[in-house]
């Protein structure tokens, strides 16, 4: 089995100056249907031609070295409830450490002890976080009254947002340092000294009510390699496998905390008396995005004091690998409170463990304390490098429905596609007809009509009445090549307005469409794909159809379907746990909700 998930994002920058140069040569048409009448499609007649859509059941997921992680509990309104957990090493920062001022293997460490000990230790696990300041004026969009304007005054002070940002106080708060005057007339106020607001996108359920943290030793050993590999390949673990309580030992920390959208401050604890012009008492020293962020008990102190400070020189420290194998790593679980739901997204490539620590120092006969800090993470990638470390995701979902399992893997065409991210549904789809030769047929007609394909749809209705009213539905729907992986869109020709899951790709679209705060469609454009079917004799694959996290996401993960059957589909749908209904292909013909292809074009003699 090979790990495919070497996830990127696409460097958009650049790719519109290719766009552009490509747009600036006309083309001439030298073949029956080639190129795509550009502005807005010239339709001279439109066609509407039959798609055939199955249902397809994932019972696990691989979910090590991702992304992103899905942390909490889920009430899927039509597909049950889903629980999300995280099992994952810890790294050190460097290995072979000295952690006081002497190493282990220096004589003067007999003669005295340095006595390093923990001061207090915390845990940072920030939650996915995809914001964009569009223009630059310290205020994400998803806040700012008007996004594409730097001089408006979203806090009513009447200093702009753009000279508020020069300033370093807060374009959303009139009165940034709380001292009852408003920053316009405040001539006392320090900048840079709030926390940054943000709008979480990446938290499903009621935010304001608070939730049970914990942290648990993990006893189990995850590999980084396969042993019947050779070692020559990533070990993959999948969704399936559960980790608690089976294989975890001691609790680290449980507690009760609420969500916060704001940044986490770090600032220096105590003023430091030989500094008498600064006051460094509350100087921010670090930043961090929103995200849990949590004191560990007594026990997890007194863990990582005998797991860490007190085996300095020792093996266990000596190599990762040894490390590994010795602190087999964390478990990390979400319960929100009176049953409710509460599920969040988890970026654990910027999780840390950070403990602050102190130690003795002999300065001529004096004792002194020196006050150090050590960070641990759990995995890290580094731009689009491979992920370094492992970590796995659990998943617990309830059972479908019957009447919707007895749709899955039927071979049938379907009234109805039921799509669930994680490790639940997808779809595929078939066009024109779903024997091969048939749909051949129709294609060579096409070809013979001398058709030039102007614009091609796929429309998909959603089922409104299968969703409450209260349903979140996903944002975006992804349709790929299910033979390759692929995807349908071109890069090179796409419209992009910024660089987010959703502002990328909006010729090829996928975007939910909404009318009176409700999802009614999503349409997906298949122009370019359909004229390599027509014109350049591609092969017409069947397409799969699934619930995307992030379009940007590139790369596979293998799945586990019906009957032990192996796949790989888009590790993009592995990240979301929302899930949809929408109408199928299995409709009367005239149902203004089928599932259908719209062609629009253009014939020439």
């Amino acid at each position: 089995m090979n790990l495919l998930n070497r996830f990127k994002l696409p460097a958009i920058a650049g790719i519109l100056l290719v766009v552009g140069f490509m747009s600036s040569c006309e083309q001439e048409l030298t073949s029956i249907g080639e190129g795509v009448i550009g502005g807005e499609p010239f339709i001279t007649n439109k066609r509407v031609y039959n798609v055939f859509a199955f249902n397809k059941k994932i019972e696990a997921v691989q979910t090590n070295q991702l992304p992103v992680y899905q942390l909490g509990v889920f009430n899927d309104p039509v597909y049950g409830k889903t629980e999300a957990s995280i099992t994952s090493q810890v790294q050190l920062s460097v290995y072979n450490p000295t952690f006081g001022d002497l190493s282990a293997s220096n004589e003067l460490s007999n003669a005295f002890d340095e006595k390093e000990r923990i001061d207090s230790i915390f845990i940072y696990i920030p939650y996915q976080n995809n914001q964009t300041d569009t223009d630059n004026d310290g205020v994400v969009d998803a806040l700012d009254s008007d996004p594409d304007d730097a001089t408006n005054d979203d806090d009513g002070d009447t200093v702009p947002n753009n000279e508020e940002a020069a300033n370093n106080t807060d374009p959303l708060n009139p009165d940034t340092d709380g001292d009852g005057i408003n920053d316009n007339v405040d001539d006392s106020t320090l900048g840079d000294r709030f926390a940054k607001r943000f709008r979480l996108d990446s938290i499903y359920g009621d935010r304001t009510r608070p939730f049970n943290f914990k942290v648990e030793r993990s006893t189990f050993f995850l590999r980084d390699l396969d042993p019947n590999s050779n070692f020559q390949e990533s070990q993959e673990y999948f969704s399936s496998q559960e980790f608690s309580p089976a294989f975890t030992q001691g609790t680290l920390v449980d507690t009760v905390i609420t969500i916060n959208d704001y940044e986490i401050l770090n600032t220096v604890q105590e003023d430091d008396p030989d500094t008498e012009d600064v006051d460094e008492k509350g100087t921010i020293t670090s930043r961090e995005s929103p995200g849990i962020y949590v004191r560990l008990n007594r026990d997890g102190k007194e863990f990582f004091q005998q797991s860490i400070l007190d085996k300095e020189g020792g093996t266990e420290l000596l190599s990762a690998s040894n490390f590994k194998e010795f602190l087999r790593g964390i478990h990390i679980s979400v319960m929100p409170e009176m049953n409710q739901e509460l599920m969040f997204l988890m970026d654990i490539t910027d999780a840390k463990i950070i403990m602050y620590y102190s130690h003795d120092k002999d300065n001529d006969g004096v004792t002194e304390v020196v006050q150090k800090t050590l960070e641990m993470r759990l995995i890290t990638q580094v731009g689009t490098n491979p992920i370094v470390g492992n970590a796995v995701n659990t998943f617990i979902n309830a059972d479908y429905p019957v009447d919707i399992t007895s749709t899955m893997d039927s071979g049938e065409d379907t009234d109805r596609v039921y799509l669930k991210g994680g490790a639940g549904s997808y779809a595929e789809i078939k066009l024109f007809d779903e024997i091969d030769s048939e749909a051949e047929i129709l294609i060579n007609e096409i070809k013979a009509n001398n058709w030039i394909i102007n614009e091609a749809n796929l429309v998909f209705n959603i089922d409104t009445d299968a969703l409450p009213m209260n349903a979140i539905e996903p944002p975006r729907l992804y349709l790929y090549n299910a033979e390759t992986n692929a995807p349908l869109y071109n890069v090179f020709t796409e419209d992009n307005a910024a660089n987010t899951p959703l502002g990328v790709y909006l010729n090829y679209d996928g975007l939910l469409e909404e009318d009176g705060g409700r999802g009614i469609r999503y349409t997906v454009k298949i122009t370019e794909y359909l004229n390599d079917i027509i014109v350049r004799d591609s092969t017409n694959a069947t397409l799969g159809l699934a619930i995307t996290a992030d379009i940007r996401l590139e790369g596979a993960n293998n799945v586990m379907l019906s009957g032990n059957i192996e796949k790989e589909l888009p590790a993009a749908s592995i990240l979301s746990p929302l899930g949809t209904v929408l109408f199928g292909s299995d409709l009367p013909e005239g149902d203004a909700n089928k599932l259908k292809l719209e062609i629009s074009y253009t014939e020439t003699n």
